[in-house]
C-alpha cells in the first residue's frame, strides 16, 4: 500500500466506518461460529473488531512488516496472525467456520490470483460455511487512492459466477453506490 492509503486503512475515520457501516451490513445474517478466518486484514482495524466477535480469530495477511505488527499488537488476544499468500492458505481442509473479507480483493494482482484466493477459502472452510466480504467499486478516485499500488477491482456483474466456480454453493452479490457486498456458503 502507498503512504496515503495505508494511513486511511489504520485511521480512526476507517475504523468507525467499519464499525457503523461495514461490518454489520457484511455480516447481517451470518453465523461465525467459533474459528474464523480473516483474509487480507493489513493494518488491522476490521481484527480489532472481529475479536470481540469469535472466540478464535486466523488473521492471514501477506505483507510482512504489516502482518509482524499485527501480530505484535495481537500478542495475548484470541488472535493469531499469520504472515502468508492467501491463495496458498497453510491449514488443512474443513478448518474455519466463517472467513471474512473487507476492502481487500482489489489488492490481488491478477483476476486468476483472486479466483485461486477464493477457492482456497472454500477450501478451508466447514461445509455450511459462509464466506462475506465486501469491496470497494472501481472509480477514479478509487484509482487514485492506489497510485503506485496493486488496483484490480472485482467487477460485480461476474462475481457470483466466480464464487460458484471456487466452490460456493449459495450465493448472494448485491451492490450500491460504493461496494460490492458478498455472501456465498460452501
Amino acid at each position: 500500500m502507498n503512504e496515503e492509503h495505508l494511513r486511511l486503512c489504520a485511521s480512526d475515520e476507517w475504523a468507525d466506518g467499519l464499525r457503523q457501516w461495514i461490518i454489520p451490513a457484511v455480516l447481517a445474517g451470518v453465523e461465525l461460529g467459533d474459528d474464523v478466518l480473516e483474509v487480507g486484514p493489513g493494518p488491522g482495524r476490521s481484527t480489532d473488531l472481529l475479536r470481540e466477535m469469535a472466540a478464535r480469530l486466523t488473521a492471514v495477511e501477506v505483507d510482512p512488516g504489516l502482518a509482524a505488527a499485527l501480530a505484535a499488537r495481537m500478542a495475548g488476544t484470541n488472535v493469531e496472525v499469520v504472515h502468508a499468500d492467501a491463495t496458498r492458505l497453510p491449514f488443512p481442509d474443513d478448518r474455519f467456520s466463517a472467513a471474512v473479507s473487507f476492502i481487500m480483493l482489489h489488492h490481488v494482482p491478477t483476476a486468476e490470483q483472486q479466483d485461486r484466493l477464493l477457492a482456497e477459502v472454500a477450501r478451508v472452510l466447514r461445509p455450511g460455511a459462509t464466506f462475506a466480504g465486501v469491496d470497494s467499486l472501481d472509480t477514479p478516485e478509487f484509482r487514485d487512492l492506489h497510485d503506485g499500488d496493486v488496483c484490480n477491482p472485482v467487477d460485480p456483474a461476474g462475481l457470483e459466477a466466480r464464487l460458484g466456480a471456487a466452490g460456493f454453493g449459495q450465493v448472494r452479490v448485491e451492490v450500491n453506490p460504493y461496494v460490492v457486498e458478498f455472501q456465498a456458503t460452501v
